[in-house]
């Protein structure tokens, strides 16, 4: 699956457009691989950092596969015009990732 937040793919060709898909996902910006952040780290802004970038990866990556899933369901072998949103939860530790695109089918 190709993937571009541009509108063409240079060396291919658009034959079909299938429609917009997204991917969303959201978790705890302070976990990552099923570890969290203890209490003690949050004071820490090395700790707190790397915790918060792993987080974010980990629920941007979720986020794509959603994005590949549905692009799939769809029959598309790509998806362009990709955006990415990424917004914190009120008043809680969670951030919401969501990527929106155009699937289509390239030759």
């Amino acid at each position: 699956m190709i993937l571009t937040t541009t509108n063409n793919i240079e060396g291919f060709k658009i034959v079909d457009y299938l429609g917009i898909v997204t991917g969303t996902a959201y978790d705890s910006s302070y976990s990552s691989n099923g570890r969290k952040m203890s209490f003690k780290d949050m004071f820490s802004m090395t700790k707190y950092k790397e915790m918060y970038t792993l987080g974010l990866e980990s629920i941007k990556e979720n986020a794509f596969q959603n994005l590949k899933d549905n692009a799939t369901k769809l029959g598309a072998n790509a998806v362009v015009g990709i955006q990415i949103d990424v917004e914190p939860l009120a008043n809680s530790t969670t951030l919401l990732v969501s990527i929106t695109g155009t699937a289509v089918k390239v030759a």
